[in-house]
């Protein structure tokens, strides 16, 4: 039995679910990994869950055994990225490292890396591109911020998806 590898595959605008669907129809294994992206739409902040790396997905199957070529023919594909005609595997490595940042969903986990004083910037929500220092972090997770406001240091909470390390 011929060992299965991951390939890169494009799929058409906004139509990750419909190719997931159909994919699996056909027996294929996929990885999407998604993230949580806090937006702004007027006066209040939505939260969504959007595709990590919009317009591709990953696939998973045996080049000389599994009939790949119907993949470019599955609704909601674009295409299976191809160099010469023939789909190129993955490093199974870099599956694998993002597999275990995420969890059973496909949902990207935040880092556990934060300790008191680091300084982190804000990704998300009223104070996006802020940067603040760790103050704390409590038992529901929630980090504690120490932010330099209008010349006065002002503490907030924040979820580990909100933030990222300063480097």
């Amino acid at each position: 039995m011929s060992t299965k590898h991951w390939f890169l595959l494009q799929y058409k605008p906004n139509s990750h679910r419909l190719a997931l669907r159909n994919l699996h129809r056909q027996g294929f294994e996929t990885f999407l990994p998604m993230q949580d992206v806090t937006q702004r739409h007027s006066t209040k902040f939505v939260q969504q869950r959007r595709p990590l790396f919009p317009g591709y997905m990953f696939v998973s199957f045996a080049l000389d055994t599994a009939p790949w070529r119907k993949i470019n023919s599955t609704v909601g594909v674009a295409r299976l990225v191809s160099f010469d005609g023939q789909p190129k595997a993955l490093p199974s490595d870099l599956i694998a490292g993002l597999m275990a940042r995420c969890d059973t969903q496909g949902r990207v986990l935040p880092p556990d890396q934060f300790a008191p004083g680091d300084e982190l910037q804000v990704m998300s929500g009223p104070f996006a591109e802020y940067v603040a220092t760790i103050e704390t972090i409590d038992a529901e997770q929630r980090i504690w911020l120490l932010m330099e406001f209008m010349g006065q240091k002002t503490r907030m909470a924040v979820w580990p998806e909100q933030v990222q390390l300063t480097k």
